[in-house]
Order: structure tokens, then sequence, then C-alpha cells
């Protein structure tokens, strides 16, 4: 029995070797690419860092004049951005063609992809980079190396809770995307629900109560991208960092499971077109 569970843990293991070498030759790739056009690169990078600086700018003014909410502060207000920018950098950044899964279901793009020998999600997802997300990485790093006092532990917490909060963009946006497969042009509505999702994670939490608040725990869940993990920032819980990855890992795992259980109609229907 021993034996036979080895023999069964190596190829697993060889698998996400694989998948891991894949991920990483293909974001080489897309760098080595963008890096051919450096002023357009540099331009993308440094518009999105100047966009989430003029939000910083506005809070900080808005919290001299209106110092209002209740248990925060301006401290915690750069956490949730910090938070915020870290997983949709990391999200947008690395697995660029998540926000277009949509169009590329409906579109009949996912051919090009079932015809290769890679993972299919995993191929089309990094098969491009969203290159002004890397703005937002760089600008989350920015606010918490000055204004979040960044100690080995809390070093070690802020890159778990990216992580986590990348995880919740990636299954969020991999689940809307993939409905794609059963109402066909879903672009509109995966755009009214990611920008919902930006927004609410953008925003304090005392703003939100009650049925609000419960849907930014389910539905949209803009509550493990900011405001849980700007709570933890601000006063660790191990409890609160369990839920927060237990939510990361079931949100990446639903939506895994529902692109797949789509991919099973789209190969059996009439959805596959030739690719151009």
């Amino acid at each position: 029995m021993e034996h036979d569970g080895v023999s069964l843990a190596a190829p697993r293991r060889s698998r996400v070797a694989a998948h891991a070498r894949f991920f990483v030759d293909a974001i080489r790739t897309n760098l080595l690419i963008a890096l051919e056009y450096r002023v357009s690169l540099f331009s993308q990078v440094f518009g999105m860092l100047l966009n989430d600086i003029i939000w910083i700018v506005f809070w900080a003014l808005f919290f001299q004049r209106f110092p209002v909410m209740p248990n925060w502060t301006m401290q915690d207000v750069l956490a949730m951005w910090a938070m915020t920018g870290a997983g949709f950098g990391l999200s947008m950044g690395f697995f660029g063609n998540v926000n277009q899964l949509a169009r590329i279901i409906a579109q009949g793009e996912l051919d090009y992809y079932l015809a290769l020998p890679k993972n299919v999600l995993l191929h089309v997802l990094v098969s491009h980079m969203d290159l002004p997300a890397l703005g937002d990485i760089l600008f989350s790093v920015g606010l918490f190396v000055i204004f979040l006092r960044p100690t080995p532990e809390r070093i070690v917490l802020f890159i778990v809770l990216a992580l986590c909060a990348a995880a919740i963009f990636l299954g969020f946006y991999i689940t809307v995307g993939s409905l794609a497969f059963w109402m066909g042009n879903a672009e509109g509505l995966t755009l009214q629900l990611s920008n919902g999702l930006i927004t609410c994670a953008t925003y304090p939490s005392p703003l939100f109560r009650g049925a609000i608040k419960l849907i930014l725990m389910t539905v949209v869940p803009a509550w493990y991208i900011a405001h849980l993990p700007t709570a933890l920032l601000r006063s660790f819980d191990a409890g609160g960092l369990l839920a927060e990855a237990g939510m990361a890992a079931l949100l990446l795992a639903v939506g895994v499971a529902v692109f797949y259980r789509g991919l099973r109609r789209y190969e059996s229907g009439n959805l596959m077109v030739l690719r151009s």
C-alpha cells in the first residue's frame, strides 16, 4: 500500500512541477515580448501607479475633512488599498486573460487551446499579461513598505494575504467568465460584476452593513479581498487568517470546477468554431 501511494503521488508531483515550469516559461515569454516595447510598458505601468496614488490622495483629503468613520483610520485605508492592489495586480498581471475569459469562450477561441497538450485553463489564463496591473503591484508594495510598518512577521502576513486576495480574484473572474458557456455573450455581465467587486473592495468596511455586508461576504467576495485582510493587518487573528485562506481555496476551486463543467458542454455542443 505504501508503494502504491508513492507511485500515485509521483505522477501528481510531476504534473504540478510541469505546470509550474509552464507558468514560469509563459511569464518569461510575456515579459520579453513586453520589453520589446519598453516605452509602452513603462507608460502603462506608470499610468496605473499614478491612478492608484490619486485615489489615496482623495482618501487622505476625505479623512482630513470628514473624520467620521468609526474605528477606521487613514492607516486602514492604506492597508485596504494595498491588499486590493496586490490581489488585483497578481491575478490580472500574471493571468491576464482571466478578464477576457467570457469573450474567448463566446467567440470560440478555446478551440486553439484545446488542440494543445497543456492544461486548458492555465494555458488560456497565462497566454496574456495585463501590463498596467504590474503598476498595482508596485503601488501596493510601496504602500506597505512606506506606511504599514513592515516587520518580518508582517511581511510574511502581507504576502500570504496578497496571495489569498489574488486567488479570490481569480476564482471570481473564472466563475463569472465561465457563465459564457451557458449564456453566450456574458461580457457585459462579467464587466459589471468585476467593477462591482473592485468598487466594494476599495471603500471602507464601515460603509457596508446588514444585507450589503452579507453580499460582500458571499456573492461579491470583496470582504475577503480587502476588509478582512485589513483587519488582520491591524490585529492578527489566527482564526481570521484560516477563514481567509479557506475562502481563497474554495472560490478558486469553484471557479475551476465551473470552467471545466462548462468546457464539457463546449466540447460536446455546437459552440466550437474554427479560430481564425
